[in-house]
């Protein structure tokens, strides 16, 4: 049985790779073909980009408390990993390890393990951001409340499933480009942004072998008891994104996206089940600074979502950040056609 669950607990990623899968080679294709104004970028469709780079990645999980009380702030326990990638014909693919010396530091906060899956898509005149995240293993970061034994209060047993999409139309697409910010493949030469518009839709679950909230100060929270809380979110929304070149080659990229959404959202504890439904914001952000040309490029980039949830037991929010750092290091390299 415990064989089963963890399969049904994958599905909804499965059937997102499915729809990705089927997408690739058109993604690819519509890229190649699309015309643009190299006034203001460059595409390099017979360049392979390589690159070498540090991630982090960051997910929280925020339980609020009374009103007048400190939230419970859980926060997975990711590494500092080193990883390599490259990029050809606009298809990626990158590796990573969490190298021992990079993450000495983070073995008093306790091990979270599970797949962490963040992919960023940029078909034609679209931005597409695809989850897959199963993490298990959580500390409790805030200062205040520590364990009479330990630097961390932590808890093995705490796992979630977060699965979602979201899609966001891109109407300047001719002059302005996520891929030379994010991906390294491009160059952007010339200040350039975009409008943004287009939605998501979001499903989550976090639970525990018991309470979610400690039972030492089960009186400052009215979830008292909850062991699991699941949510479904369809939302819509709209931004802008913009990038400031100076001298062709320095450049600071910013994007965001508000979105307001239908929140389903559940929590459940013995004998009960307590249901909420709701309009909550969530936000999507990208931002990326650095030195590209048509060779070289070296940047830090931020991705990731905010999403504020109402359940049925308080009248403050649920709170769940997650994203991805990286400081890159990327060349474009030059592959050479045989003569017939």
């Amino acid at each position: 049985m415990k064989k089963m669950k963890k399969i049904n607990r994958f599905q909804p990623l499965f059937v997102v790779l499915s729809f990705i899968s089927g997408m690739v080679p058109y993604i690819g294709k519509t890229q190649l073909n699309f015309k643009h104004d190299t006034n203001y970028y460059e595409i390099y469709p017979n360049k392979l980009t390589g690159r070498i780079y540090l991630t982090q990645k960051y997910l929280h999980f925020g339980i609020p408390s009374f009103s007048s009380g400190k939230n419970i702030s859980y926060v997975a326990n990711a590494k500092t990993n080193l990883g390599i990638g490259v990029t050809w014909h606009n298809l990626s693919f990158n590796a990573f390890y969490g190298v021992k010396f990079l993450n000495n530091s983070k073995s008093k906060k306790g091990n979270t393990s599970g797949l962490n899956l963040q992919l960023h898509l940029f078909p034609k005149k679209w931005a597409i951001d695809v989850l897959g995240v199963f993490p298990q293993g959580y500390y409790i970061d805030n200062d205040d409340f520590k364990p009479t034994v330990g630097d961390y209060y932590y808890r093995p047993d705490i796992k979630a499933t977060y699965v979602g999409i979201s899609a966001y139309r891109v109407p300047n697409k001719e002059k302005f480009s996520y891929r030379a910010a994010l991906i390294q493949n491009e160059w952007q030469k010339k200040s350039a942004g975009s409008v943004l518009y287009g939605g998501e839709a979001y499903y989550g679950t976090v639970k525990g072998d018991s309470a979610l909230v400690p039972r030492s100060i089960q009186n400052n929270f009215p979830q008292a008891g909850i062991t699991r809380v699941n949510f479904f979110r369809i939302g819509i929304g709209g931004g802008g994104a913009y990038t400031v070149v100076i001298d062709k080659h320095f450049f600071i990229m910013a994007s965001v996206v508000g979105n307001i959404g239908l929140d389903f959202f559940k929590e459940k504890s013995p004998g009960s089940n307590n249901k909420k439904t709701s309009l909550y914001p969530s936000l999507v952000y990208k931002t990326a600074l650095g030195y590209n040309s048509a060779t070289w490029d070296i940047s830090a980039n931020v991705t990731g979502n905010q999403l504020w949830m109402k359940g049925a037991s308080s009248n403050k929010n649920y709170y769940l950040p997650l994203g991805n750092i990286r400081l890159v290091l990327s060349k474009k390299f030059d592959i050479k056609k045989h003569k017939k």
